[in-house]
């Protein structure tokens, strides 16, 4: 009979839950667009996507390396620049390449800067390496302000679309949904391929100790150039689809508004999953197209700013970090409740019959 009763379902192996919860995810995101209207496919899910892309490099920086960078949406605005200029726009000004080769010269061309924002930035940390970074990308947003030989000054370029491949217009919200959500799974995998290679896990042994990894001798300043090397081609691939989103780029795209955005919705998701940037985006997208329902446009950035500050205060994990913490407040609810129900049976078995005696040993 204890054979019996100890016999149970059989615990799934370690494997097949991250499977599970991956198919199931996969399985949404594709039918998602299928299912809903244009809005939502276009609007809130393909703008979620690549500004979850754009965010991802955010935290592949500050969560794996310990580096906040508020250049990433500066490297977007450059990759962007690079489509708007080599593969036409309004203006008929520029080089006028096909797509599949202004799409690796903007990539390129994002990498490259991100790069030299790494060598610059890479010797400090903390604050600095914070100052060190928005003042370049100011410095690069004035110079697309002022310079309208190169980047048209304040009007930028307008009719930035993306090409017609296989008879398929990817500005259409169907298409272009799934155009974001192969790059966005592209970098997700990358990211998370990455933080368990060698490199990767040398990364974040440099983030908790740079003195002892040094120590060991491994070169502290490639590994986090390589670090923003890799960010910027994640940031530059989220460029590309943002200009082809607003079919359009100009100083604005590059402007402290935006710039802090990207650090929002990184926060506000998660730093230390690379899930957690595409959840802070969907909240953000959300809140950008329906908060205004509620509140006035104008009182849209105090309602993010309360709820960065209300993420920082009560969950530094973000939203993601709140799921651990739920399943862990039900356990200890279920062990407290078996342990009542325990503590109930031994009292009923121990009770004496009725009209008998309890006998104690002496």
């Amino acid at each position: 009979m204890s054979a019996i009763a100890e016999s149970g379902p059989s615990p799934l192996p370690v494997w097949v839950r991250p499977v599970l919860a991956y198919g199931i995810v996969a399985v949404l995101l594709v039918i998602y667009p299928l299912v809903v209207p244009n809005f939502w496919a276009f609007q809130i899910g393909g703008q979620s996507l690549f500004l979850g892309v754009i965010s991802l490099s955010l935290m592949f920086l500050g969560g794996y390396g310990g580096m906040v960078s508020l250049a990433q949406m500066t490297i977007a605005g450059v990759a962007g620049y690079v489509i708007a200029i080599v593969g036409g726009n309004s203006l008929n000004f520029g080089l006028m390449w096909p797509w599949w080769a202004a799409v690796p010269l903007a990539i390129a061309g994002g990498t490259i800067v991100a790069t030299l924002i790494g060598l610059i930035s890479v010797r400090t940390t903390g604050i600095y390496t914070i100052m060190i970074t928005i003042a370049i990308a100011m410095a690069f947003f004035y110079l697309a302000l002022q310079n309208y030989s190169l980047f048209n000054g304040h009007s930028g370029f307008a009719s930035v679309l993306p090409p017609r491949v296989f008879g398929v217009d990817w500005r259409e919200p169907v298409p272009f949904y799934f155009l974001s959500l192969a790059v966005a799974v592209l970098s997700y995998a990358l990211v998370l391929y990455l933080s368990r290679t060698p490199f990767g896990i040398a990364l974040q042994a440099i983030r908790d100790n740079a003195r002892r990894m040094r120590a060991l001798g491994f070169n502290v300043t490639a590994h986090r150039v390589a670090a923003y090397a890799v960010a910027g081609a994640i940031a530059a691939s989220g460029g590309v689809l943002l200009v082809w989103f607003n079919s359009r780029i100009s100083p604005g795209t590059v402007d402290t508004g935006p710039i802090f955005d990207i650090l929002i919705i990184a926060v506000l998701g998660g730093m230390r999953h690379p899930a957690g940037p595409f959840l802070g985006a969907v909240i953000f997208v959300l809140l950008e197209n329906f908060a205004i329902d509620f509140i006035d446009r104008e009182r849209f950035n105090t309602l993010i700013g309360l709820c960065f500050l209300a993420i920082v205060l009560f969950s530094p994990d973000g939203v993601l970090g709140l799921w651990p913490r739920l399943v862990a407040l039900v356990r200890r609810a279920g062990a407290q409740d078996r342990r009542i129900g325990r503590a109930s049976g031994e009292r009923h078995s121990f009770q004496p019959a009725a009209g008998g005696r309890h006998i104690s040993g002496r």
